[in-house]
């Protein structure tokens, strides 16, 4: 067990137990490192949904939704299939985080002739989606754990970048709330000095009509002789 991974995702599991969310995570290069460094903290099933090891594109195709032109045009090694695959596991598994590891690890390039080292963790949820890229340069083994090392802080600075951000809109919902408040008060209070002065100039609207001529109390009815 690397010690260093095992405290970066306790720190990531912190933050979904505190709201009560669930992560999946879908694999290419690491072969299943990271579901395994996440489910080695007791409790898990309480917040670690279900996980995919994809290797292939027909397995990303199948898997987890990725398009296949664009692993066709771009590879597996990308943003965008980082992205898709961490969508993909998630929309599939049901969680409300899905995180993906897509690289390189060596010992060779791949076709495509990206480094050795390279790698593009995705991580999505219903509501935002960002993918990171980082090359490091160890052998297959060392790349790997530092690929799940960065997968997992990856995770951790997307969450609280997004917790930022809602508390930056809820901030702004309740000044623009507040604002609103003070404006209707304000017009409230206009309205009432309005309807006082008006009422102050006019104080017949009071008062009721009465024929100069007659005196209070004169018999109205009409008396019909024959």
């Amino acid at each position: 067990m690397d010690e260093e991974a095992q405290a970066i995702a306790t720190r990531l599991v912190r933050r979904l137990k505190e709201v009560g969310a669930t992560i999946t995570v879908a694999e290419s290069c690491t072969g299943g490192l990271l579901a395994s460094t996440l489910t080695d903290i007791a409790g898990a099933s309480e917040w670690f949904e279900q996980s995919w090891v994809c290797y292939s594109y027909e397995s990303k195709i199948i898997e987890l939704d990725v398009e296949a032109d664009l692993l066709e045009s771009k590879g597996a090694v990308n943003a965008q299939v980082a992205i898709q695959m961490a969508d993909g596991a998630r929309i599939r598994s049901g969680a409300d985080l899905g995180l993906s590891i897509t690289g390189i690890a060596g010992p060779a390039q791949d076709d495509s002739n990206k480094p050795v080292g390279l790698v593009y963790v995705g991580i999505a949820s219903k509501h935002w989606a960002n993918a990171e890229s980082v090359q490091f340069g160890g052998t297959r083994h060392e790349n790997k754990i530092a690929f799940v090392h960065f997968a997992l802080q990856t995770a951790i600075d997307c969450w609280d970048n997004a917790k930022i951000r809602v508390e930056k809109v809820r901030a702004k919902e309740a000044q623009d709330a507040a604002e609103k408040a003070v404006v209707l008060a304000r017009s409230e209070a206009e309205r009432t000095r309005r309807a006082a002065a008006a009422k102050a100039g006019a104080p017949w609207q009071d008062e009721a009509w009465q024929d100069p001529g007659k005196a209070v109390g004169d018999d109205e009815s009409v008396h019909w002789e024959e």
